[in-house]
């Protein structure tokens, strides 16, 4: 089974930035779409960012403008770069591939707040 592990949240203040890392225990890290998901207090976990193995992007349009999502296939990691963060942004994040397994990481929380 992979393991996921996400780091890089925290508290930040409205308008801040964090960086979200996520390494995967898989030989074939490089093959995979990978994706950043969000689930805030009382909602469903949903998919605000993901990338190909060939690149190509895509954001949910909550994000969209703020949100970067990028990965480094040598460290089997997959990063999302959160800028001009909003109260609306908080939520635990987690990354799987898209679409995901059946297994997810711990997640890493991420709050705004002034």
């Amino acid at each position: 089974q992979v393991q996921l592990v996400e780091s890089g949240g925290g508290l930040v203040q409205p308008g801040g930035s964090l960086r979200l890392s996520c390494t995967a225990s898989t030989t074939i890290f490089s093959i995979y779409t990978w994706g950043w998901y969000l689930q805030a207090p009382g909602k469903q976990r949903e998919l605000v960012a993901s990338i190909t193995r060939g690149d190509r992007i895509n954001y949910a349009d909550s994000v969209k403008g703020r949100f970067t999502i990028s990965r480094d296939n040598a460290k089997n990691t997959v990063y999302l770069q959160m800028n001009s963060l909003k109260s609306e942004d908080t939520a635990v994040y987690y990354c799987n591939a898209a679409p995901p397994f059946s297994f997810w990481g711990q997640g890493t929380q991420v709050t705004v707040s002034s």
